[in-house]
C-alpha cells in the first residue's frame, strides 16, 4: 500500500471490533473498541468511528482484518451476521486501496515484530530461525494461521484450523465429544477452544457429573474466583487449557512450526498463570515418538494488547 498515506485499519471480531488510524510513517493513533452487536453493519461502525475521533486526516485506505474466510469481494463473518461487498465499502469512504484479510493473517504478521514483553514462554524450547511459525487464537472463534519467512519479510498463510475435527485424548474427554456429537454434525476444535465453546465445555461436564449447570459466561467460567464455588468450571478450563494443547501440537506437526507457536486471542492471555501451570504444555508434547522433537518447539502467549491491529499497520506500510 501507501506508508505515506494515512490509513484507516480495524480488526473485526464477532465480539468486538477494534478501530485506529495509521499515521503517515506507521504510528497507529485513535484507537477505539466497539461492540460488534451495536452496530446493523460494518459500514455503519465504520462511520461511527470516524465521526467520534474526527481524524485530522480522513483515511485514504483501509486495511480490514476479519473473523472470517476471505475469498473473493464478498465477506461473510463466521459468528456474526455481517456481510459485506469489500469494493461496495471502498467506494462507500472513497478509499484509493482496501485491503481484507482474514484477522488471524495480520495476527501472523505482527509476530516478528514482537519484543520479548509482548510474549510470555510456556514451557521449553528453543526457536530456529527462518523455520515457519504456528499461531492460533481462541476468542468467539478460533483463529489459526502459519507465518512462513520469505527473504527479509514474511508470509502470513490465511487458513481455517479452528474448524478441524477435535479428538479426545483421554475418556473424560471423549465422554464430551461423544455428548457434543448428539448436538452437532460436526465437532470441531472452535466448538470448545472459544468463548462459547467454553461454555459448552461446562454444560457437557456438569451433564456428564448430573449437577445442574449455571448460567455461566465464559469470563466466569475462567474466573479463579469462583471455581470452589463452582468444581465444573474448573474442570472446563482445565480441559479448555490441555484440549488447546493438543490442537497447538497438531499444528506444529502439521506445518513443521520450529520457528515456535503462538497464541493469541482474547482468553489465553486473561488466564496468567493458570494457564502457564496447566496441562498445556504437557498436552503438546505428548506425541508419541515425537515427544521429544515436540519437546523443541517453544510455545508463547502473547500479551501485546493489539496485535492485529500492529499487523495490520504493516499492511498498510508495505
Amino acid at each position: 500500500m501507501n506508508g505515506l498515506a494515512t490509513g484507516l485499519i480495524a480488526d473485526i471480531g464477532a465480539t468486538n471490533t477494534r478501530l485506529a488510524i495509521v499515521q503517515p510513517g506507521g504510528a497507529i493513533t485513535h484507537v477505539r473498541v466497539f461492540a460488534t452487536d451495536e452496530y446493523a453493519s460494518l459500514t455503519d461502525a465504520i462511520e461511527a468511528y470516524l465521526a467520534a475521533e474526527h481524524p485530522r486526516r480522513r483515511p485514504t485506505l483501509g486495511v480490514l482484518a476479519v473473523a472470517a474466510p476471505v475469498v473473493g469481494d464478498r465477506v461473510t463473518m463466521t459468528n456474526h451476521p455481517w456481510t459485506f461487498s469489500v469494493d461496495a465499502v471502498r467506494k462507500h469512504f472513497n478509499f484509493s486501496e482496501l485491503r481484507v484479510v482474514n484477522d488471524f493473517v495480520v495476527n501472523g504478521l505482527a509476530v516478528p515484530h514482537l519484543t520479548p514483553s509482548d510474549r510470555r514462554q510456556i514451557g521449553g524450547g528453543t526457536p530456529i530461525k527462518g523455520a515457519p511459525v504456528g499461531l492460533l487464537g481462541p476468542g468467539s472463534g478460533l483463529g489459526v494461521s502459519t507465518i512462513v519467512p520469505h527473504g527479509k519479510e514474511v508470509i502470513s498463510v490465511q487458513g481455517e484450523g479452528g474448524h478441524v475435527t477435535m479428538a479426545a485424548a483421554d475418556d473424560r474427554e471423549a465422554a464430551v465429544l461423544e455428548l457434543m456429537r448428539r448436538r452437532f454434525d460436526h465437532v470441531s476444535a472452535e466448538r470448545f477452544l472459544s468463548g462459547p465453546g467454553l461454555i459448552n465445555l461446562y454444560n457437557a461436564l456438569c451433564e456428564l457429573s448430573g449437577e445442574p449447570a449455571a448460567p455461566l459466561t465464559a469470563a466466569q467460567i475462567t474466573d479463579a474466583g469462583i471455581e470452589d464455588e463452582y468444581l465444573r468450571a474448573r474442570e472446563a478450563t482445565a480441559m479448555f487449557c490441555a484440549m488447546l494443547g493438543t490442537v497447538a501440537g497438531n499444528l506444529a506437526l502439521t506445518v513443521g512450526a520450529l520457528g515456535g507457536i503462538y497464541i493469541a486471542g482474547g482468553i489465553v492471555p486473561k488466564l496468567g498463570d493458570t494457564f502457564a501451570h496447566s496441562n498445556f504444555r504437557a498436552r503438546f508434547e505428548a506425541k508419541g515418538r515425537f515427544t521429544g522433537f515436540m519437546a523443541s518447539i517453544p510455545t508463547y502467549v502473547i500479551i501485546h494488547p493489539e496485535p492485529a491491529l500492529m499487523g495490520a499497520a504493516k499492511l498498510v506500510e508495505q
